[in-house]
């Protein structure tokens, strides 16, 4: 276990923060450019789109299978070869020959940009108690501007020369990344020496068992579902009429949700003070009521604008909320994020796919009806915690504490349910 008396410097957080940005920029890159791909390989918007499905789909299988292995192995050691994965499915991405290689390699690409997600569990567990929510939301700020920037610097690229540079810029910036993490990361004892498949079955077993962890696992792949039923559809929408925008044009629009990465570290310091019910409940209407903005901004960049902030505010704040309580869950942070976070790209593959299919088939207003029917699930399911009708406790229950404590190959002191 980490010596956390001296808690993590701020130069430290801020290596964090560009390190996950840099990582989970991988999956977006493809964002922008979808209508350009389309246009080159002559197929329609929901074959293209299956790119971004596939990249998070290939995340989650990483976030299952990677991500828990942040508590059996030395993370200085880990990080750099999950990275190492990440590159090479860029180089293929680049070399693609057909759209269907594009879409399978998108797997591989998915599988390695989970590095983010070891790096921020690692943050947490350096913080000392009672600064864990500033220091996840200051890595988590950095991720959501990886995010954000991710597009914007594709659409750039990919307007100045083509979208198969995008990809081999990135795999240049994942390799330069694996050798900066691999010598600067700090040295640390891993939490358990157990068996990795007894580490899965522990992760699987904290996300039936634990109510908590369930819950906040089911409003993040719900606002994750909503979020990408709009950024995978987005591209269509603005090279179509009636704006006709180019791909650097398209990737700018990443810029305008820059406001989702700066109300990151806000959320966390609210849930630092024990505002968790109240912040669930404001970002998840903000979720909801971002799609009728958006539904408006078909032909009107204003409100499209305002309908995009008002988005990655609330899916992102929901996001960095819903983290700071699972953080709060146990010492086996790596499997308690691993569980959170499979459930939250599941909900964004599902989400891109769904998006997808809606525009070709019923345009914008598909697009806009499905995202809004999601949020409304969450703006309930927020409203439900905020009467105590759901769980909410940050506390590891008994059974939690046990089943972690099993897989760590101890016995559980106590517990509270």
């Amino acid at each position: 276990m980490n010596d956390r008396s001296r808690g993590i410097g701020r130069g430290m957080v801020l290596l964090f923060a560009v390190a996950t940005g840099l990582s989970v920029a991988n999956l977006y890159y493809a964002q922008p450019i979808l209508g350009a791909i389309a246009g080159d390989f002559h197929t329609g918007s929901g074959t293209a789109g299956l790119v971004v499905t596939l990249s998070q789909a290939g995340y989650a299988a990483g976030l299952a299978l990677l991500v828990p292995l942040g508590d059996l192995m030395i993370r200085r050691r880990l990080v750099p070869a999950v990275l190492a994965v990440t590159t090479v499915g860029l180089v293929l991405s680049a070399a693609a020959p057909s759209v269907m290689m594009l879409v399978g390699v998108a797997l591989l690409v998915g599988l390695g940009s989970v590095a983010a997600q070891i790096l921020v569990p690692m943050a947490a567990s350096m913080a000392r108690e009672g600064e864990q929510g500033r220091v996840v939301g200051t890595v988590m700020s950095g991720l959501l501007l990886g995010i954000l920037l991710a597009r914007t610097a594709s659409g750039i690229v990919a307007d100045v020369s083509s979208w198969r540079v995008v990809y081999i810029a990135a795999a240049v910036l994942a390799a330069a990344l694996a050798v900066v993490l691999g010598r600067v990361l700090p040295d640390e004892i891993p939490q358990t020496s157990v068996s990795y498949g007894r580490l899965l079955t522990t992760t699987a077993r904290l996300l039936v068992t634990e109510r908590t962890l369930a819950f906040r696992s089911l409003l993040g792949a719900l606002g994750f579902a909503a979020f990408s039923v709009f950024w995978t559809t987005m591209a269509f929408l603005l090279s179509g009429a009636p704006y006709h925008y180019s791909d650097l044009v398209i990737g700018l629009f990443g810029l305008v949700g820059a406001g989702g990465a700066l109300c990151a570290n806000f959320a966390g310091r609210w849930v630092d003070r024990g505002l968790t019910k109240i912040t669930t409940v404001v970002f998840a209407v903000c979720t909801a009521g971002s799609f009728a903005l958006l539904w408006a901004g078909r032909d009107n960049l204003i409100l499209l604008i305002a309908g995009i902030i008002v988005l990655d505010v609330g899916v992102q704040g929901l996001q960095v909320t819903n983290q700071s309580v699972i953080y709060k869950l146990a010492e086996a942070r790596s499997r308690v994020n691993a569980g959170y976070m499979v459930s939250y790209f599941i909900g964004g593959s599902l989400g891109s796919a769904l998006g997808g299919a809606m525009y070709d088939a019923h345009q914008w207003a598909g697009v806009c009806v499905l995202g809004a029917a999601i949020a409304a699930v969450i703006t309930v399911l927020a409203l439900l915690s905020a009467a105590r009708r759901v769980p909410t406790s940050p506390v590891l229950t008994a059974e939690g504490q046990a089943a972690a404590a099993v897989a760590d190959e101890r016995v559980a002191a106590s517990g509270e349910s």
